[in-house]
């Protein structure tokens, strides 16, 4: 089998109907919810509120797209949160170092291309799980941040920087604009690019996939350094929100792109994902946070509602893998 016919195989359309048909329930599961808040709060569709929300998703949703190509190639990557809190340290850093505000953004972004490419260099020449190498990390860059900032947080006092997460465009805050900017060229990475299939099929059958003619270990590179990267972006979203650079910042967020990823469809079996289900996931997310915020709900029902979302999208999940086979 040739890398075209792995192309021609692997690519979306037989599963092009399912995730629009699937895209489209978590749309009206979306927009269901916040009708649902709006009827039953005075607060929810305040501008004021909206725009909380759009910020609280965004971040969450740019995670989850990250994570999302390394899911489908049957990976994992724990370690995002500790990249968004690390590299909001770094980008602080730089900035009360004197850095130019340019380099020390390419600078941090290129940090998070730097830790993906060692996820990937654990698990293709070390033979690490991606669960351990990604743990590891994870406790790693926290301590490393803690140790840069003496436990402490480093204020951002670059004005140009911290006031971008706080601008709106046409009414919608900057930083769901950067959810689209991402968006785009990850849809066309991930569904209208050979490098896209060639994840598909890792994910479907690495060894298959091999004897195909793909690179399965420069795949592998390429997934987790788009995740790092993601994570990195996220980064420096958080500290130009936040105003200040905290290495225990994001805890636990990647859970929450996990879970966003899933509910949005990615199989956590891999091969099959897409880039608007996690988005999609990720707003559903905030929306039951945010509404049950305003409603006043237990935080802990937070919690259970999307362990509840998870388990019930994983089983079908596995139902539809066996009766596909």
């Amino acid at each position: 089998m040739s890398v075209e016919t792995v192309e021609s195989s692997t690519g979306p359309t037989p599963r092009k109907g399912v995730s629009i048909l699937f895209g489209l329930t978590l749309l009206g599961l979306l927009l269901f919810l916040w009708l649902l808040l709006g009827l039953s709060t005075n607060s929810f569709w305040t501008p004021n509120n909206i725009s909380n929300l759009l910020r609280q998703g965004a971040m969450t949703a740019i995670l989850a797209v990250g994570q999302t190509f390394v899911i489908i190639t049957a990976g994992i990557d724990l370690s995002v949160g500790a990249v968004v809190g690390f590299t909001s340290v770094i980008v602080a850093w730089l900035l009360a170092a004197g850095v130019p505000l340019w380099l020390a953004l390419i600078a941090t972004l290129a940090i998070g291309v730097l830790i993906g490419a060692f996820h990937a260099f654990g698990i293709v020449r070390m033979g690490l799980p991606p669960f351990i190498i990604t743990l590891a990390t994870l406790t790693s860059l926290r301590g490393i941040g803690l140790l840069l900032t003496n436990g402490s947080t480093i204020s951002i006092t670059n004005e140009a920087f911290t006031n971008f997460s706080r601008a709106n465009f046409l009414g919608i805050p900057s930083l769901f604009w950067m959810v689209i900017v991402v968006a785009i060229p990850a849809y066309i990475f991930l569904h209208l690019s050979r490098f896209g299939r060639y994840l598909f099929a890792v994910g479907s059958n690495s060894e298959a996939a091999r004897l195909s003619g793909v690179n399965v270990n420069r795949t592998i590179y390429l997934a987790y350094i788009l995740s790092s990267t993601c994570a990195a972006f996220v980064g420096l979203l958080l500290a130009s929100r936040i105003g200040i650079g905290n290495a225990t910042q994001a805890e636990g967020w990647e859970l929450q792109a996990i879970a966003s990823s899933v509910i949005g469809g990615t199989s956590l079996f891999g091969a099959v994902g897409s880039v608007h289900g996690p988005l999609l996931g990720a707003f559903i997310l905030a929306t039951i946070n945010n509404g049950a915020n305003l409603l006043n709900v237990n935080s802990f029902w937070q919690r259970i509602i999307t362990g509840l979302l998870i388990i019930v999208i994983v089983y079908f999940d596995q139902l539809r893998r066996r009766g596909a086979r």
